[in-house]
């Protein structure tokens, strides 16, 4: 386990610790399932939210699948419990799925791409087809979150979306309408525009008191940006435009 990544040790731990919970001697997907949704500062329930399910649903028809799983009762309740063959074979596909992806850790995100070729037969099979999610849509919001980035490291997920973390993407806020529009800052608007699309000393800075408008100047190009309004910068054109907060 010395290749997996802190969350995913601490994954397939709690999946046995669910698996006692439930009174379950077999340690199975399913409960590693449960684990993966439920952990604290996860990757997975951020990308399964970005998929579209609904978490809460998901956990609720999850845990009505669990109580249905074989309980043990009287002395064979003190024997402890075991990981299950289809578990130790769905490690060594998400294995797979590190190597697949150049990634030097296997991850949570690689669980749960295992967790995608498993049997159409069953619980986690069926639960992912019932929201409609498959390896396409997962992968896609996996580069999302990931960007180029690689797991090179026990603890990759401090990485993922950190400009999101600690700043705004405005030309997504610009997508979305959610930005006010910009009046009279036509003139700081070009100016900026072309000093950023300068071969070289392309850093224009914004400087004076607050309130006087540097952001909406920062918004203006943002709102350019999306309107297809800046085909002639080359430079900037499609580009995303991010504020960090502090």
């Amino acid at each position: 386990m010395n290749r997996f990544t802190e969350k995913a040790q601490e994954a397939i731990a709690e999946s046995q610790a669910i698996a006692t919970k439930y009174g379950h001697q077999v340690v199975d997907v399913e409960h590693l399932l449960e684990a993966l949704i439920t952990q604290e500062g996860g990757l997975v329930p951020r990308i399964l939210e970005r998929c579209g399910v609904p978490l809460k649903l998901l956990r609720e028809e999850l845990e009505n699948e669990l109580e249905k799983f074989p309980r043990i009762t009287g002395t064979a309740a003190t024997t402890g419990s075991y990981i299950s063959q289809r578990f130790s074979e769905l490690l060594v596909k998400a294995r797979e799925e590190a190597k697949r992806l150049k990634d030097e850790y296997v991850s949570v995100e690689h669980l749960l791409l295992a967790m995608l070729e498993e049997s159409s037969k069953t619980v986690v099979a069926r639960l992912f087809k019932s929201h409609g999610l498959d390896r396409e849509t997962l992968l896609r919001v996996l580069t999302e979150v990931r960007g180029s980035q690689r797991v090179t490291s026990p603890n990759p997920e401090v990485t993922y979306e950190a400009l999101e973390k600690y700043g705004r993407d405005l030309t997504k806020l610009a997508e979305l309408g959610k930005l006010d529009p910009v009046i009279g800052r036509d003139a700081e608007i070009r100016r900026t525009i072309q000093v950023l699309c300068r071969r070289t000393k392309n850093n224009p800075v914004l400087i004076g008191e607050p309130g006087v408008g540097k952001t909406a100047i920062v918004e203006g190009i943002a709102q350019r940006i999306v309107k297809g309004m800046c085909q002639k910068a080359s430079r900037i054109d499609g580009s995303l435009l991010l504020i960090w907060e502090h």
